[in-house]
């Protein structure tokens, strides 16, 4: 963690950087052969119809690809975005959550608790699972544990999450009766809660183009993660343990950057420096060697879709997600909400950008493990740090900048700048439209347009 360790010199914040060691979740990948896709609507109106090559190169290092089956993957993972949220909104109550396989996420999986979804799911070219839970129920008991973290120490059970493969919730501990301790503060014994025995203790990675550094209070040093506005004041999202409201900070170059303006940890790794009028937000990320990835938007992608990271330490890495709505206990608190991954990161990533083809994911929050032998990461999403902080994502998506959301439109009333949920609905243009992805609404995407984020009913 930065900002509230103690005080260190430039010099050590470069080169004291500590190792973590952990040990990557299994993959639940298959080798299913990649298909021959063509310009799904889904990949064009995401940005994933044409990746950068960059891009491209670290998934097929990262994830053991050919270059045919890194470009089919990301067309695939925007795909299947799309058919899960269709059918998320069309099971209602009985979806039980969605997730992708195979070496170009070719087979993509929905859950539910009524097998006479069956029908309707593979009528959409999706793999049904009928399960016990639906995902309000799985969340309902996470949620509990949510509340027994606050009153009780976590640090023996440092990770918990919904995994929608299993249908369960799990729980990552040190030990059985640490995790026993902790079902048990709960009351969620019983409720068939797994426990995944590890040593890992995930800690926050200490120490603007999104990925370079950035330097708080003349000690420490983080990473931007994205560019942002909020009303006429520029700024960059980061991570919340990089500072404290107030912090100034400076750029990779020494130069005067910005101050803190919001600041969110534990609890969640949420902050945004606003900067002074010596540097401008752009949409651009750094990639491998220096190239850079323009940001096209923010729409959340799905379990077992590849995600790359930038950061000032370790650079660009890609790998793949492992699961949403984790909560984690660092020494300094417990983080809720998080995304976990199987991509490595080390001191100094912290804050950096995670992406999905062109679309923003989150800032780097922390894990454990290195880039040299492997390890986990977890990033804060980026649509609830935008909804929280009232910000808008710079993004190449408009030739203009996204308004801001107005407080005075109508309450259902799409509108540029809001973040939206699945299954939210919206009018537009005399229409009514159902959310099917979670995303920020940019300024050229409208309802109407984006047909892979937006049904109409």
């Amino acid at each position: 963690m930065v900002g509230r360790h103690a005080a260190r010199s430039r010099r050590a914040a470069l080169t004291a950087l500590g190792a973590l060691v952990l040990t990557a979740l299994p993959s639940a990948a298959s080798a299913a052969p990649p298909p021959a896709p063509g310009p799904q609507p889904a990949a064009r109106t995401t940005g994933t119809g044409a990746p950068p090559a960059r891009m491209l190169r670290a998934m097929e290092r990262d994830l053991g690809l050919t270059p045919k089956q890194a470009a089919a993957r990301l067309v695939n993972e925007a795909e299947a975005g799309t058919r899960a949220g269709m059918l998320r909104n069309t099971l209602g109550d009985r979806f039980a959550g969605a997730w992708v396989d195979g070496a170009t996420a070719a087979e993509l999986t929905v859950a539910t608790t009524d097998s006479a979804d069956t029908a309707a799911i593979e009528a959409q070219g999706a793999k049904a699972a009928v399960v016990g839970k639906n995902l309000a129920e799985l969340r309902a008991v996470k949620e509990k544990l949510d509340a027994a973290a606050v009153r009780t120490r976590t640090r023996q059970t440092p990770v918990w999450y919904v995994d929608v493969r299993t249908n369960r919730v799990t729980v990552q501990a040190t030990s059985e009766s640490a995790a026993t301790a902790f079902l048990e503060a709960a009351r969620v014994t019983g409720q068939g809660v797994g426990v995944r025995v590890s040593p890992d203790q995930p800690r926050v990675l200490e120490d603007l183009v999104g990925g370079d550094a950035y330097y708080i209070n003349d000690q420490a040093r983080c990473s931007i993660g994205f560019s942002v506005t909020k009303d006429d004041q520029e700024g960059f999202a980061t991570a919340g343990h990089c500072g404290d409201p107030g912090a100034t900070t400076t750029g990779f170059n020494e130069a005067d950057q910005g101050t803190f303006q919001a600041s969110t940890f534990p609890g969640k790794d949420m902050a945004w420096v606003g900067v002074n009028s010596d540097w401008t937000a752009t949409p651009d990320v750094k990639a491998q060697d220096g190239e850079k990835i323009q940001i096209a938007g923010s729409v959340e992608a799905l379990v077992g879709a590849s995600v790359c990271r930038s950061g000032s330490t370790t650079g660009w890495h890609c790998g793949t997600v492992q699961q949403h709505d984790t909560s984690v206990t660092y020494p300094e608190g417990t983080v809720d909400g998080l995304t976990e991954t199987t991509v490595c990161a080390e001191p100094g990533d912290s804050g950096g950008p995670f992406v999905s083809g062109t679309q923003a994911q989150g800032t780097t929050s922390g894990g454990s493990g290195d880039c040299t032998n492997g390890g986990t990461t977890f990033y804060q999403p980026i649509n609830p740090l935008l909804s929280d902080f009232g910000l808008t994502l710079k993004t190449t998506s408009a030739a203009e900048q996204t308004p801001a959301p107005q407080d005075n439109a109508a309450a259902d009333a799409w509108a540029a700048g809001r973040v939206y949920e699945v299954g939210t609905t919206v009018s537009y243009d005399g229409a009514r439209y159902r959310c099917l992805q979670s995303h920020q609404a940019q300024g050229v995407g409208s309802p109407a347009s984006t047909p892979a984020l937006w049904q109409r009913v």
